[in-house]
Formats: C-alpha cells, structure tokens, sequence
C-alpha cells in the first residue's frame, strides 16, 4: 500500500456523529494514524443510527473508515492518566464537546499543551469557544439556520429551506482539517503547537460568498430565488421534455454561444442582454426564451448540444445515477466497496482528495466498540494484558 500525505501523524480523535469525524475521516483517509476514543458500553451516537446493514450502522461505517478504535472513561482518575499518556505521544488531539467541558475535565488546551508542548488542539462547536452564544448547542441545522443559509434556500414565496444534506456539519468538518493541517505546517517551522477554534455557524457563514456582499455592499436582503444565481445568468436549471438540467452561461461568451446554439440571434444581439448584469435584471425575460426552446426536448439532447458548443450543462442526477455514474463513480472513484466483518461487503463514499503521489484511499473498515484497546493500550502505551484487563473490570475502558 502506497504510503498516505500525512504518515505519522497521531491523532487523539475525541469526536463523535458527523463534523469532527468527517475531518479526522479525511485526515486518516490520507494516511495519519487515528485513533477513535469512544465511551465505554455506548460509543458514537451514530452507531445507532440508520441505515444499517446487518444491525451496523452505515453512517457510522462511512465516517469512521480507516481508525483505530479504542474505549476510554475520561471521567475516572485512570481513564484521564491513560488519556495524557496518549496525548504526550500524539501530534493532534479533536473534541467537539460543548465549550468548556473538557476545562472541567483539566483536560482542556491549557493542560494538554502543559504534557506536550507540541500539540495541536482542534476543537469544532456549534458558536466557538468564544463570543456570548459559546454555550449554546450546536447542530447542523442551527447552523444553516442561524448563518442566513436557510433564509436563501427555496424558492420565493416558500419558507426557509435547509439543505438535502447536513452541510453545517461538512463545512465545519472540511474547516478543522484545513485549520489543523495549518498548524502542522506552523509547528514544523516553530516546534510549537495551537489551539484550533472552529464553529459550525462561523463555518456556514463563511460559505455564503457573494450573498454576505449582497446586503454589506448594496443594503439589499437577499431572498430566496430558487435555483438562479445573483450574479449571472442564464445560471439555473430548467425541465426538459423528460427531465431536469442545468446551465451554466456565466459570461458574455458563453451567453452568446447559447442563443447560436438555440437560433435566437435577436437575444444575442439585444441591447437589453449584452452584459451579465444586464441579464441578471432580465432574467425573467430570458429565463422564458430558454424554456421554450427546451421545453419539447430530451434532456439528454440539450446537453449534447450545449457541451458541444461549449456551454457548461449537466443532468440533474438523483443519488441512483450518481453513484453509477462511469466518471464520478468509476475514473473518480468516488464510491469504493469494501468488507466488514459484520455488514459484509458495503460501498463507502470514496475520498475527494486526490493525489498524484500519496493517494488518499479506505483501506481498513469502520472498528467495533473497542476493538483495538489491546493493540493501543498494550502495543501502543506498553500496558500489560493483566492490567488492561483490570482496566476493563474497574470500567475505565
């Protein structure tokens, strides 16, 4: 097995259900060594979520690939030594506890930098660790709510929408690794480690682009406009004779080539349209010409015509048509099966990242509730069978 980007980097992963295991799923894809601390007896929430294959979680399978997994009670007097003797031997450690719950626990930033200087500390919350709302929950779905995301996603005269997936979650995910694979390029140059604050709501709001510029810069609320873009068009999907599509003509090029492609050269020549801007406040108008042309067609007839003249088009694919797409999931391999012990043979999503030298890849399935406290703690730590044993009796592990 090709050897991952970040070999030989140890992380502690404290988190649980779907931000703070999305990136440590990341870091491990791509070749640390991650090991999964879960309660004793209980585990991740996820473990008991659906959909299941053979009483296993799917949810869980997914984001837990590729991690060592070990039992540890960070409330007993032992389970905190074992936890500080595993800190000093690992270069990250990841919690998405509510603020202060590790403090309370003396095993927060200031107490685990005190053991290893060198640590990176990543911390994902709902609000952060700072600010007035740090004590508030934090889920997904306050995320989407509370950054503004909601309040553009629909269509006009609905109600706020949340997103088919928990977005949130992943951009907070996506936020931690990014904000610790920093650290690690910092503290080679320092030797010193950091404390990597993420918030859900910071992380969705930063997502919002040009919709946060829109009301800073014109004073204008955005609304909800559906699937169209604010700031070009035609840049939305519309329905084929048989089906949905999109279509991206995102400048004057390609607005152009569009009305070649549909033999409307009066478009393509009126004042009205000559500039994005123009077009964004004609939508309507154009969005009208668009439809009639397609309308009578197949979909896939309008997007072999467009992608041949140039003109960013897609089908709108259900999950079906994704995951048995030759590109996305064949030459991407976006989608990659393989064997569990319990669900049998299952099809993960594959890993985004790819690399030229150091592939990102799923090569070990999700661990059952404890499965390596004999290989970390024994191997890894040096403690004795006997003592591991005990450990499990006193319900440390």
């Amino acid at each position: 097995m090709t050897e991952g980007a970040l070999e030989g980097l140890v992380v502690l992963d404290l988190t649980r259900v779907l931000a703070g295991p999305f990136c440590s799923m990341m870091l491990a894809d791509m070749g640390a060594f991650v090991i999964k601390i879960e309660e004793p007896k209980k585990g991740d929430d996820t473990r008991s979520m659906g959909p299941f294959k053979n009483g296993e979680s799917a949810y869980y399978m997914n984001l837990n690939r590729n991690k060592k997994g070990v039992t540890l009670n960070l409330k007993h007097p032992k389970g905190k030594k074992i936890f500080l003797n595993l800190v000093e031997k690992a270069d990250v450690v990841l919690e998405n506890y509510r603020p202060g719950v590790m403090e309370k626990l003396g095993l927060g930033y200031e107490s685990l930098k005190e053991v290893n200087p060198r640590i990176i500390y990543g911390a994902v919350s709902g609000f952060g660790h700072t600010g007035p709302y740090s004590q508030k929950p934090g889920y997904d779905i306050i995320a989407q709510a509370m950054s503004g995301l909601m309040s553009t996603t629909g269509w006009p005269g609905g109600s706020p929408t949340r997103t088919g997936t928990a977005i949130g979650d992943v951009l907070g995910g996506l936020s931690l690794a990014v904000g610790i694979l920093s650290a690690v390029c910092r503290r080679s140059r320092t030797g010193a480690g950091q404390k990597v604050d993420i918030a859900l709501v910071d992380s969705a709001v930063a997502s919002l682009e040009i919709i946060n510029m829109i009301y800073t810069v014109e004073g204008r609320l955005p609304g909800r406009i559906g699937n169209r873009y604010e700031s070009t068009y035609p840049y939305d999907s519309f329905s084929a004779a048989d089906g949905e599509l999109v279509i991206g003509a995102g400048n004057n090029r390609l607005w152009r080539a569009l009305c070649d492609v549909m033999n409307r050269p009066d478009l393509k020549e009126d004042a009205r349209y000559l500039n994005v801007y123009d077009r964004v406040d004609y939508h309507a108008e154009i969005r009208v010409a668009v439809d009639e042309w397609i309308a009578s067609k197949k979909r896939e007839d309008v997007v072999r015509e467009l992608s041949e003249a140039g003109i960013p088009c897609a089908p709108v694919y259900d999950i079906r048509q994704v995951v048995e797409d030759p590109h996305i999931a064949g030459a991407r391999e976006m989608f990659v099966e393989m064997d569990h012990p319990t669900a049998g043979r299952v099809k993960l999503t594959g890993s985004h990242l790819k690399f030229s030298d150091t592939p990102a890849s799923l090569r070990t399935p999700s661990p059952s509730l404890g499965q390596h406290n004999e290989e970390i703690y024994g191997a890894y730590l040096g403690l004795a069978p006997e003592e591991i044993a005990s450990l499990k009796e006193e319900e440390v592990l």
